[in-house]
């Protein structure tokens, strides 16, 4: 029986998102596949060079394989040289998001200006996410008149600290509190809130504009 510890999942994490095979990571680490499959199943940390191969083979840091950068807000580094900001379309911002995740809701509060993180998937063309009956979020998104909602921004991104590039997607729409008798045109979305709790409101976003940019080298 196989225990799998911090490493092993970080190794999973970023193979997977670089959509990779255990080969393909073996053949940028100079290892063989039999020993990538050993590191992601069992616990403990191997030695500093072969870390430091991995994380060049999934195009991460030593630190964050590690483990080490957890606490602190991405992207602290310098940026790279001549860096090139790109304007994306909105049908390849929807394309860039689409895979679902975490992302930020925007909105004005009772307390001012909020912002707050929500898993979310893109369903149907809308963003869905859920959030609990009488919450907060539920009590400030909600106009107070028939047919009237609440214009919000939905904003997500991913940082690629190895190769200091990255991309954001910004996302506004009227936020639509799904009532019981449309509940099957979301469910099927599958999203679940890692905060856990009685989270059954279903919130979805129909975007009315969609903007984002792309960081990237020359």
């Amino acid at each position: 029986m196989t225990h799998t510890g911090d490493f092993g999942r970080r190794i999973t994490h970023h193979r997977t998102r670089l959509d990779l095979t255990l080969e393909q990571v073996a053949d940028r680490a100079d290892m063989s596949a039999g020993y990538v499959q050993y590191l992601e199943d069992h616990l403990g940390t191997p030695d500093m060079g072969t870390v430091t191969r991995l994380a060049g083979a999934l195009e991460t840091t030593v630190a964050d394989l590690l483990g080490g950068g957890r606490d602190r807000p991405p992207g602290p580094g310098p940026a790279m040289a001549e860096p090139v900001l790109e304007v994306l379309e909105p049908e390849e911002c929807l394309r860039l998001i689409a895979p679902g995740g975490i992302g930020r809701v925007a909105f004005q509060g009772s307390y001012g200006p909020t912002v707050l993180p929500v898993n979310y998937k893109l369903h149907d063309g809308a963003i869905v996410f859920r959030t609990a009956h009488g919450g907060p979020m539920d009590k400030d998104l909600r106009t107070g008149l028939e047919g009237v909602e609440i214009k919000i921004g939905f904003q997500v991104d991913r940082i690629d600290e190895a190769q200091r590039a990255g991309w954001s997607v910004l996302v506004q729409g009227p936020a639509h509190h799904v009532p019981d008798d449309e509940l099957a045109t979301v469910t099927d979305a599958e999203v679940t809130p890692w905060a856990g709790g009685e989270r059954h409101l279903y919130i979805r976003v129909v975007p009315h504009q969609i903007t984002g940019r792309r960081i990237h080298g020359l």
